[in-house]
C-alpha cells in the first residue's frame, strides 16, 4: 500500500517526507485555504519539493463538466509531473472523467461514498478512486467493509482502477486495508505520526541503552 500525505502545508509534508516512506500528497480545497497562499503557490511549491515522479493530487472546483475539463487543463499545466486531477463523482463528474480520460489526464474521482460510484469511476476511466471511510461510517456504514467490497468488484471485472482510501481516524483502519492490498491510503500527518508511536518501543529502545551505557561508559555508541 503506498502511503500518500494528505494535507497542504509545505513544512509538515516535509517533517513527513523526512521520516516516512511516502510516495507523495493529495490535496483537496479546504486543506489549501488554510495555507492562506494562493493555490498555485502552494501546489508548485509541493511539486518543487517532492520531485516531478511522486504523486501529486489536487481538485477541481467547478461543479459542471465543462468547467471541470477546462480546470483540470489549466492545473495539469501549472502542476506538471506526476498529476492527477481529482473529479468529484457525480453525474457531471463521470462526464468530464470520460473526457479527460480520452485526452490522457490521471484521474483521482474523490467524494466516493459508496460501491456504485466506484465501479462508475472506473468505467468513466479514472486511475484512482478516493473512497472516504471515515465518512461513510458516519453514515452508519461499515467503511472497511465498503472499501474492500470496492477492492472485490475492479478485482472481479479484472479493472485496472486502483483505490486510494482517504478519510481515516485511526491507524487500525489503515492496517485493515493494508492487509486486503488495498493499493494507497492518503492519510492526515497525525495519523502518520501514530503509525510509529509505541511506548513500549520506547522503553525497550532505552533500556539497551542503560544497560550498554552502564558497562562501555555514558554517551558510548558502537562508533
Amino acid at each position: 500500500m503506498k502511503l500518500i500525505i494528505d494535507h497542504a502545508d509545505l513544512n509538515i509534508i516535509k517533517g513527513i517526507y523526512e521520516y516516512f516512506p511516502v510516495s507523495g500528497v493529495t490535496t483537496n480545497p479546504t486543506i489549501i485555504t488554510r495555507t492562506g497562499k494562493e493555490p498555485y503557490e502552494v501546489l508548485t511549491s509541493i511539486r518543487e519539493f517532492i520531485g516531478p515522479e511522486a504523486q501529486l493530487h489536487a481538485q477541481v472546483i467547478s461543479t459542471d463538466a465543462e468547467g471541470m475539463i477546462k480546470e483540470a487543463a489549466v492545473m495539469r499545466e501549472k502542476v506538471g509531473g506526476n498529476f492527477f486531477v481529482k473529479i468529484p463523482t457525480t453525474k457531471e463528474g463521470l462526464k468530464a472523467m470520460k473526457n479527460l480520460a480520452k485526452d490522457g489526464f490521471q484521474i483521482t474521482a474523490t467524494a466516493v461514498y459508496s460501491a456504485i460510484q466506484a465501479y462508475l469511476a472506473a468505467e468513466a476511466g479514472a486511475a484512482y478512486v478516493a473512497p472516504y471511510l471515515n465518512r461513510i461510517e458516519n453514515l452508519g456504514y461499515n467503511g472497511v467493509q465498503t472499501i474492500c467490497d470496492i477492492q472485490d468488484i475492479f478485482e472481479n471485472n479484472k479493472m485496472d482502477t486502483k483505490i486510494l482510501a482517504a478519510s481515516f481516524k485511526n491507524t487500525q483502519q489503515l492496517l485493515e486495508l493494508a492487509k486486503y492490498g488495498i493499493a494507497a491510503a492518503t492519510v492526515a500527518p497525525d495519523v502518520i505520526e501514530n503509525l510509529i508511536k509505541n511506548d513500549s518501543v520506547d522503553c525497550a529502545v532505552n533500556a539497551f541503552v542503560v544497560d550498554f551505557n552502564r558497562t562501555y561508559g555514558d554517551g558510548k555508541t558502537m562508533m
